[in-house]
């Protein structure tokens, strides 16, 4: 009988110093503990040492209070226009609250799930397949408005609710595969007839300049071509007549008619040694020959003096 008593005492101060080393709470940063009192919350501890009563404080809930990100899990949609896609994201949500978060719901997280899910269905229901690729932003603003109006009585709070993925069906996504090639086909062949384009209309131009500078290069050769010719007849008149005053200052000297004669048949008559197989023109009169060739050598002392240097009076 006394090996019964003694095992039921030892049971007993066992169960006491279980319950007494449970009773010492060492709680890390960022953690609450909630602690009940004979079945009724008593307080909240934070960071740091604390000390309970064995067998009448209770920890019953221990929450993290650090930014957490939940998996909302694939779920089927259906758009405004019947197409039905599959749809899964992430939430970001934090305790705000650790009593509210502890009493207010059973299971903070999974209700989260649950709201963001059919919240997701909701607002895709009212957009059309092709709007539901671009308005990811409207959704996740609307899963998160409706997720914070709930979490004021959750005591939890949403930073941000992501889409990771929108996927349609298999025929649904050929399809819109096949509308993306054709419109990157327009896209290049729009591309391709404006270089073409652009590529003629710079060529045209190129060839107006080429016409253009053509054109004014010949305009500009004539002109100097033409100056030319009019500098060229100023300067054989100039020559000639300062040749015609020359020979008649000459021919008003002592003796210039008579040096101007002799040389001028020096050369008629050298003229006429060179000649070979030619016909020579005389007058019918041979008695008149002194007249003709003075008459001949005056003509071709003037058509000389338009091609040569003026001739110099004599040698005195």
């Amino acid at each position: 009988m006394d090996m019964v008593v003694t095992g039921i005492w030892g049971v007993i101060f066992l169960i006491f110093i279980v319950k007494l080393f449970q009773s010492i709470r060492l709680v890390s940063t960022r953690t609450a503990h909630i602690v009940e009192r004979l079945g009724r919350y008593r307080k909240t501890l934070e960071a740091g040492f604390h000390l309970l009563i064995p067998f009448v404080d209770k920890v019953t809930y221990l929450q993290d209070l650090r930014e957490e990100a939940i998996d909302v899990p694939p779920q089927e949609c259906f758009t405004s226009d019947e197409v039905k896609v599959t749809v899964d994201g992430v939430i970001y949500i934090q305790i705000t609250d650790p009593i509210k978060a502890s009493y207010g719901i059973v299971d903070y997280r999974d209700a989260a799930v649950q709201l963001a899910k059919t919240t997701t269905r909701s607002v895709i229901g009212t957009l059309p397949l092709d709007r539901t690729f671009e308005e990811r932003d409207l959704i996740s603003a609307k899963v998160v408005e409706v997720l914070d109006q709930a979490g004021d009585i959750w005591g939890i709070r949403v930073h941000r609710y992501e889409i990771k993925n929108i996927t349609p069906p298999t025929t649904v996504r050929n399809a819109m595969e096949k509308q993306v090639t054709a419109e990157r086909d327009r896209r290049a062949i729009l591309a391709s007839s404006e270089g073409e384009r652009q590529s003629k209309i710079n060529r045209s131009e190129g060839v107006k300049k080429e016409v253009i500078n053509i054109s004014e290069g010949e305009m500009q050769r004539r002109i100097n071509e033409a100056e030319g010719h009019a500098e060229e007849i100023l300067a054989i008149a100039r020559a000639t007549a300062e040749s015609i005053s020359k020979i008649a200052s000459v021919t008003r000297d002592e003796g210039g008619t008579e040096a101007l004669k002799l040389q001028m048949n020096e050369r008629y008559v050298n003229t006429i040694r060179n000649l070979e197989n030619a016909r020579i023109i005389l007058p019918a009169n041979v008695l008149e020959l002194k007249s003709w060739l003075d008459n001949l050598h005056l003509n071709e002392m003037m058509e000389d003096n338009q091609h040569s240097d003026p001739v110099e009076g004599p040698n005195t």
